[in-house]
């Protein structure tokens, strides 16, 4: 594996820890992006890379992400993101999840840890055993905290219908067809919201049986994984894993709205200038997505409740909209004016 500075990914991260505990089989990347404007938040995924390469390359960018996510979502939080690498049969016990934990202690709160792609509730209880800088635990009284995937389902929701309002000058996705890439926890919050307003939904998922699922739910159709995107569609909302908007997906869009939960949905920087040059409405995804680290936030924090947590997730339209406002200002596309501002927030701009 090559170093993060040989990597086009590495952004002046403050630092890049490689984890290794071979007695619980560890193996994990913590890495932290910012910590400019609080500690470093960012959750925990747990995924099996056939390349370990790939592993830093997603711990640079997500941790890059979740500096501007918190940031523009105006919580007192740095980004940081840890990446555990999953043995091929994905089965983590208590020892690793007890080791990571130490490992999080050990960076003595300048990262806070949460869940992720692949890890649960469940996980961060044991994670908790060895560390205090972690959250998404169970609410056990309180009304913040637990899983942050409903409230990431409600962010992402609330601005896909703003992009289809700016788009499409409709106040309701009723009629509407959104294409949905993802049956997980955050696509089946934001399919069940649509739904619930009369959109039609088409479903893919690398799981079959969860897309059939979920669209049994909702009343939708299974699509194929390789044509969701593609789809004749009002809104294409990917809601899995990132990179998936590059120079030949974009050229194939038939869609005026691109908005969806997933983290680093473009491939590269210029990607945000295809989607632009197309007439495709973005909504840069770590604007969009910040719902959970709200949640996550202020039960870390303990600077809220419910209810603030719900006023912070509806403030996230109207974030949408500055950005699309000025983007429209200046001719530069939606992705390019939101790391500007989160960049300037974070002190780098």
């Amino acid at each position: 594996m090559n170093t993060p500075w040989g990597y086009p990914d590495f952004d002046a991260h403050e630092v890049v820890h490689f984890v290794s505990e071979p007695e619980s089989g560890l193996c994990a990347i913590i890495a932290i992006h910012s910590t400019h404007l609080g500690p470093a938040a960012g959750g925990a995924r747990f995924w099996h890379y056939d390349n370990p390469s790939d592993a830093l390359t997603d711990a640079l960018r997500l941790s890059r992400g979740m500096s501007y996510k918190n940031a523009m979502a105006g919580l007192a939080l740095g980004g940081g993101k840890s990446v555990i690498l999953a043995p091929a049969d994905r089965q983590k016990g208590p020892e690793l999840l007890a080791a990571f934990g130490k490992a999080v202690e050990g960076l003595g709160g300048r990262y806070v840890t949460a869940e992720d792609v692949g890890m649960s509730v469940t996980d961060m209880v044991d994670v908790r055993r060895q560390t205090q800088y972690v959250a998404g635990l169970p609410t056990e009284g309180s009304d913040v905290g637990g899983d942050p995937g409903p409230h990431t389902s409600l962010g992402v929701f609330l601005g896909l219908k703003a992009a289809v309002k700016r788009a499409l000058g409709k106040d309701s996705v009723d009629g509407l067809h959104i294409a949905m890439q993802g049956a997980g926890s955050v696509a089946g919050g934001v399919a069940m919201h649509a739904a619930a307003e009369g959109a039609r939904l088409s479903i893919a998922d690398i799981d079959a049986a969860k897309a059939k699922a979920l669209a049994d739910k909702v009343d939708g159709e299974v699509v194929a994984t390789d044509d969701v995107l593609f789809l004749d569609a009002d809104v294409v909302s990917p809601n899995a894993l990132g990179a998936i908007l590059t120079e030949e997906s974009i050229a194939r869009l038939k869609t005026p709205i691109v908005a969806g939960g997933a983290n680093n949905q473009l491939a590269t920087p210029e990607d945000g200038q295809r989607l632009a040059k197309r007439g495709i409405l973005y909504a840069p995804d770590y604007v969009i997505n910040a719902g959970g680290i709200i949640n996550v936030c202020t039960e870390y924090l303990a600077d809220g409740d419910a209810s603030l947590v719900r006023e912070r997730i509806e403030g996230i339209p109207t974030r949408l909209e500055q950005i699309w406002t000025e983007s429209a200002a200046s001719a530069r596309d939606p992705a390019a004016v939101a790391d500007a501002m989160a960049q300037r927030l974070i002190g780098r701009g």
